[in-house]
């Protein structure tokens, strides 16, 4: 039985992006969490990925308001946009290369709609998503928690990705990724954006 069948007044459809379009930093995640975005319709809403990413985004004054883990909170973004890779929740939550592939274009269309400075991609699958949607070598910018990269490739904008490990529970709790390590990246990109 599918999430529309067993939650049927979930979102169950593709996440749209949040945040202005023509912001100076994209922060690009994998997929919508089950019962996260999928539930709420809002990218990192309601579960504890959006509870790291939303406290460290209003940290650094990507955000303002309060993150109440649900849609109609009073959060709104600040010259920043999160989109995902994977537009709807894979199955088993790993999306597979085909899914991808599909929804490549609707991210290239957001890396491309303005002119962003900084992209924030939150892991590996994001990290490489961005940098195919952008015409850019894998193998020239390795994926590695903390790194930055500029890269060279068919898309007219050039923006500086910054790595991160993903905000999940998962990585947190297994201490792949601190708050300290999260809140670093975004620290170096709140400075590289206010230079």
């Amino acid at each position: 039985m599918g999430a529309r069948a067993q939650e049927p007044t979930w979102r169950n459809a593709p996440v749209p992006a949040f945040g202005p379009r023509d912001a100076s930093l994209i922060i690009v995640g994998l997929a919508p969490g089950l019962r996260g975005a999928n539930r709420t319709g809002r990218a990192f809403t309601g579960d504890w990925a959006g509870d790291l990413l939303y406290a460290t985004l209003l940290k650094y004054s990507f955000a303002e308001g309060v993150y109440d883990e649900r849609p109609d909170d009073s959060l709104t973004l600040k010259g920043c946009r999160i989109v995902n890779a994977v537009r709807c929740v894979p199955p088993q939550n790993k999306p597979t290369p085909a899914e991808i592939s599909t929804c490549r274009p609707f991210l290239t269309a957001h890396l491309t709609l303005g002119q962003p400075r900084a992209i924030v991609a939150l892991g590996r699958i994001a990290h490489e998503s961005v940098l195919r949607a952008l015409g850019a070598r894998l193998a020239a910018y390795p994926f590695a928690h903390g790194a930055e990269h500029t890269p060279a490739g068919e898309s007219a904008c050039a923006p500086t990705l910054f790595d991160s490990y993903h905000c999940s529970r998962y990585n947190t709790n297994t201490g792949v990724l601190t708050t300290d390590m999260f809140e670093a990246v975004f620290a170096r990109v709140r400075d590289f954006l206010d230079r």
